[in-house]
């Protein structure tokens, strides 16, 4: 399938990348470089290191045709997270956004009930939500009522890059709500990113697995290869798994007269 001619919608925009790229934990002389790298079309915009580092400075390194996508971090309620998300939009970040509400400390869990109040009152505002959530059915079902544009079900806790852990909720997610699912946090490596995709989710979203790599630049085309690569093989349709036993790939019978 070419890349090009593979298509997904997200709030009313067309997208050809299925890779969002998440900034927080890198420096800026680099994010340009990667996403150019990366090929990505959408890349997260947290507005308190916007607050801190300058608007204008980040926006410098960012080209001007990628989507940005401004997140609540640091809302530890659903009231918080709207005040970020309309101070993000009176800066000039658009209609996008990333909720991310987050009470605890240690694990960095989202609450998935602030997140739902969350995401109903910015989606009446005209938003268009980017959910980040525990994945759970009930809950997604209720984000979905809310007016959610996407779900985004962590892999592992954030910054961990320990993978697909909730890979059978993620997968139940995929099967059985009909919003984009884009796999987010805790994916450490390309072949986790490929893995996800050839599940059959929407998207994938890495941060510190990129941030955190040797040659941030050569990794980040790495995720890209990756995830072409995954959404490829799910249109393609896997082969089978056999429980038991083997499968000759070529034919032995009547080899050698017998």
């Amino acid at each position: 399938m070419n890349q090009t001619t593979d298509k997904w919608s997200l709030g009313g925009h067309e997208f050809t990348s299925r890779f969002i790229l998440g900034s927080g934990k890198f420096s800026l002389d680099l994010v340009k470089a990667c996403v150019e790298n990366a090929g990505t079309e959408i890349v997260t915009l947290a507005i308190r290191r916007a607050n801190e580092g300058g608007l204008a400075n980040i926006l410098d390194y960012i080209p001007e045709n990628v989507t940005l996508l401004p997140n609540t971090s640091g809302a530890r309620t659903a009231e918080e997270a709207v005040r970020i998300a309309k101070l993000s939009r009176e800066l000039g970040c658009g209609d996008f956004v990333k909720v991310e509400v987050i009470h605890d400390s240690r694990y960095l869990l989202p609450d998935n009930y602030e997140t739902i109040k969350a995401t109903e009152m910015l989606a009446k505002e005209g938003f268009t939500v980017m959910p980040y959530m525990y994945p759970d059915l009930n809950a997604a079902r209720d984000l979905a009522n809310a007016g959610a544009a996407c779900i985004m079900p962590l892999g592992a806790p954030i910054g961990s890059n320990k993978g697909l852990c909730t890979k059978e909720f993620i997968q139940i997610l995929i099967n059985e709500i009909d919003l984009p699912v884009i796999v987010d946090a805790g994916l450490g490596r390309p072949s986790q990113a490929c893995e996800a995709m050839e599940m059959g989710a929407a998207a994938i979203m890495a941060n510190t697995a990129i941030a955190t790599s040797g040659d941030v630049a050569l990794m980040a085309s790495a995720f890209r290869d990756a995830i072409i690569a995954g959404r490829n093989a799910y249109l393609a349709g896997l082969g089978r798994t056999l429980d038991r036993g083997a499968s000759a790939s070529s034919p032995l019978t009547g080899f050698l007269h017998e």
